[in-house]
């Protein structure tokens, strides 16, 4: 959850009557669920608290408990406080919404970006996905179809200001990966000025013949050459190359024989299938499940991005001592 939202989040519980409270901040535009609401009637003991915007008094976050509250005949609920704007109350009800619960769905969670585009223009787009779990890319594309607001700046996720329009220094980062493709991303994005994630989506442009520049030029010009691409197109599956790479890293006793080693490599080789099988997989996911898995994969794909920074640095720190 942004620290921001936090912050206006009252740590005490209180009793709230059921009377005084209202709805209005739900990012939900289905309605409430009933089966969840069913679901939450049977749960014995106290239900969570709700989160209440003490201005208004509408609910934040908690409109299913709301109501199995009432269906059970209580005149109190317990609840927590929320001050600060109706916008920023609106945002925590979807990161609430998106973290916990009843999962939102991909268009309320679209939708939800794009209010929160309007009403917080300063923000970056990956700080806008983090709060709606959505892709900083479908965020960049919302934007854009909404009409940028003309705001030079935005404040990232971890509160940093950085330009609004990062165009030169994504030629910049695209011109030392070609000059020295061994560059971690932590060590591009420290020369460059952007952050590490940037420098990957910079890579994989390269790397697949595109413009690093988001400005819906796919190609680069003739005179640029992409870097060798090792990927399908699809799911970024592993490439000859990094299949050999894997084979010898399954014969290395230094993994082979010992446990950790081997957690590794079955974790390496689950991931390792090519672009036919994800393909497989992709159309047979049921349709009502999209959702959840899409925001498993997203966190996964967070842990790997992690693991693999983690490594870098210490590559990068063995390197210098």
């Amino acid at each position: 959850m942004d620290p921001t939202s936090v912050d206006i989040v009252a740590p005490s519980v209180v009793e709230i009557e059921l009377s005084r409270l209202s709805s209005g901040f739900s990012p939900r535009t289905s309605g409430e669920d009933s089966e969840h609401v069913e679901t939450l009637l049977s749960t014995e003991g106290e239900l969570p608290p709700i989160l209440v915007h003490r201005p208004t008094m509408r609910v934040v976050d908690g409109l299913h408990r709301l109501k199995a509250a009432r269906l059970r005949g209580d005149t109190k609920i317990l609840a927590r406080f929320v001050d600060g704007t109706e916008s920023d109350a609106f945002v925590l009800a979807v990161e609430a919404n998106i973290r916990h619960g009843l999962p939102l769905s991909l268009a309320d969670r679209k939708r939800a970006a794009a209010h929160i585009v309007g009403t917080h223009p300063q923000w970056s787009d990956r700080r806008v996905a983090s709060a709606t779990g959505l892709s900083a890319g479908t965020v960049a594309d919302l934007r854009r179809r909404a009409g940028d607001s003309g705001v030079e700046a935005r404040v990232g996720r971890d509160g940093r200001i950085r330009p609004a329009d990062g165009s030169g220094r994504r030629r910049l980062a695209a011109e030392l990966i070609r000059s020295d493709p061994c560059l971690s991303l932590r060590q591009v994005a420290k020369q460059v000025g952007i952050s590490p994630e940037t420098v990957r989506d910079v890579r994989g442009r390269l790397e697949r013949g595109e413009s690093p520049v988001r400005d819906g030029s796919m190609k680069l010009r003739a005179e640029s050459q992409p870097l060798p691409r090792t990927e399908t197109d699809f799911g970024r599956a592993v490439g000859r190359d990094r299949l050999a790479m894997l084979e010898r890293l399954k014969a290395d006793p230094a993994l082979r024989l010992s446990e950790t080693g081997r957690i590794l490599l079955r974790m390496l080789i689950m991931h390792s299938i090519d672009g036919r099988e994800w393909e497989r997989i992709l159309h047979r996911i049921p349709p009502h499940l999209y959702s959840v898995v899409a925001e498993f994969a997203r966190e996964h794909a967070r842990v790997w991005t992690g693991f693999a920074d983690r490594l870098e640095n210490w590559v990068t720190t063995v390197a210098t001592e």
